[in-house]
């Protein structure tokens, strides 16, 4: 795996995008498939970054920086959101994926058609609503999540 800092050019919004290869990046990006977070604009180009030299063998690494969350936010918010990241991925660790049939699985379990467990998946609002109205509980997760079939 590769890390680009990638630039929008339209905005200058900055981000990163990790690839299996240089290639792997060109050919993403002439499909159209390499887009802005922020703003969606597939306009989007490497930005120029600095080369990884490695330390010397005898020399300690230092230690690792945490990056701002979102600009503008103060240190203990960003510290509050990271460690919030934190519990969340933990909690996910031992749920298991039910993508978009989070609401039939959810109610497989409730009714003791299926033996229970952690779940996570992807259910519309109505969905949502219509489970708390059958006593059902659930919840959104607190920070957006990267379906497994989806993620690099």
């Amino acid at each position: 795996m590769i890390v680009f800092d990638l630039i929008c050019q339209p905005t200058g919004h900055r981000f990163e995008g990790w690839f299996a290869s240089s290639d792997a990046f060109a050919e993403q990006q002439q499909r159209g498939l390499v887009d802005c977070p922020h703003c969606g604009s597939i306009a989007v180009t490497k930005a120029p970054m600095a080369p990884a030299v490695p330390k010397k063998g005898n020399q300690l690494p230092a230690p690792a920086q945490a990056a701002p969350v979102a600009a503008g936010l103060p240190p203990e918010a960003v510290a509050a959101i990271q460690a919030l990241a934190k519990l969340q991925a933990e909690a996910l660790k031992k749920s298991r994926w039910v993508g978009a049939d989070f609401a039939e699985e959810t109610r497989a379990i409730h009714y003791g058609e299926r033996e229970a467990e952690t779940i996570h998946g992807q259910a519309t609002l109505e969905e949502a609503k219509e489970l708390l109205e059958e006593g059902i509980a659930v919840m959104p997760l607190p920070l957006p999540v990267v379906p497994p079939d989806q993620a690099n």
